[in-house]
């Protein structure tokens, strides 16, 4: 997968079959979309193309109401890496300001999608609407087809509503806890990906711990607690636990404690893939003791 960061940078992409959105999570109903996707780019010879935005459009032009406090399930880089796995074929990440905000729907598609791009085909979800004001739709694009050259799809309702739910219901799972939960919905394994920095003997003496902050305000961390995560960072793979402390802080640190620890994980990027919830009934009265135990309990899971 290329990822460009200008509409000018990604003219290079052939024949490109677009759709705008966040895929936050890349969950099963993103990639139904990708699917549909691929299959309308094989049609016609060219490429899928995801145009996203960054930072989020309700940051920018909501920040004191619907944009604030604003939690996504993934990050940036985490949603980079999923949409790679997915097997799209580019995407487009293009800076949101108060100024793009401004462009019309019909200057979005005949000055960007057909201007710069050169689209074939643009895919809109039922009752999505883009441009200045909102003034866009799957209507509009079809009354332009012909008079822009380009073929104009719409997704489903069922399917719109679909990602609407699972998107929804992820996030409620992951405020509650409930990992297992949100890993059904989101049909892979909720994820966080940070730098390891040296170990925090402070909780547990006995049980080594990386500390790993995260550093995005607008990432969703699960409810704190323990967790059983499997871990990789280039070649490195273990199994491990997190334990998230109940800080109340906006960016709060992760910690992590790995079966095979190497001593130069320190500094490394490390993805960690959360699989279940642990034992942390003793957490408040004894963090030690909590960590311990849920080492143990580690043990006995197979993942």
């Amino acid at each position: 997968m290329r990822v460009f960061r200008s509409f000018e940078e990604a003219s290079v992409i052939r024949a490109p079959v677009v759709t705008t959105g966040t895929f936050d999570g890349v969950h099963i109903g993103h990639r139904t979309i990708i699917k549909r996707l691929k299959k309308l780019a094989d049609e016609h010879g060219g490429e899928s193309v995801l145009i996203t935005f960054h930072p989020h459009p309700r940051v920018v032009l909501y920040p004191e109401t619907a944009g604030k406090g604003l939690k996504l399930i993934c990050s940036q880089e985490e949603k980079i890496e999923l949409l790679r796995k997915s097997g799209l074929d580019n995407i487009i990440i293009i800076e949101f300001t108060r100024d793009f905000a401004q462009i019309t729907s019909e200057e979005f598609v005949r000055d960007i999608l057909c201007g710069i791009l050169g689209a074939k085909v643009i895919v809109v979800g039922h009752n999505h609407h883009f441009g200045f004001n909102q003034q866009g739709d799957y209507r509009t694009l079809w009354a332009w087809r012909e008079k822009y050259g380009f073929e104009a799809e719409e997704i489903p309702m069922q399917e719109v509503q679909n990602e609407t739910v699972s998107s929804t219901r992820i996030r409620q799972a992951l405020t509650e806890g409930y990992i297992q939960r949100a890993n059904a919905y989101l049909d892979h394994f909720y994820l966080v990906i940070g730098t390891a920095y040296k170990d925090d003997p402070g909780l547990a003496p006995q049980v080594p711990m990386i500390r790993i902050p995260v550093t995005d305000m607008t990432k969703l961390v699960p409810a704190p607690g323990l967790y059983a995560v499997s871990c990789a960072a280039d070649t490195f793979y273990s199994r491990g636990m997190v334990y998230i402390p109940d800080s109340g802080l906006p960016l709060p640190d992760l910690f992590l404690h790995l079966e095979n620890y190497e001593s130069d994980i320190p500094g490394k990027r490390m993805t960690m893939f959360f699989h279940k919830r642990l034992d942390a009934s003793r957490l408040l009265a004894d963090t030690a003791r909590a960590l311990t135990e849920g080492e143990r309990e580690l043990e006995e899971l197979i993942f």
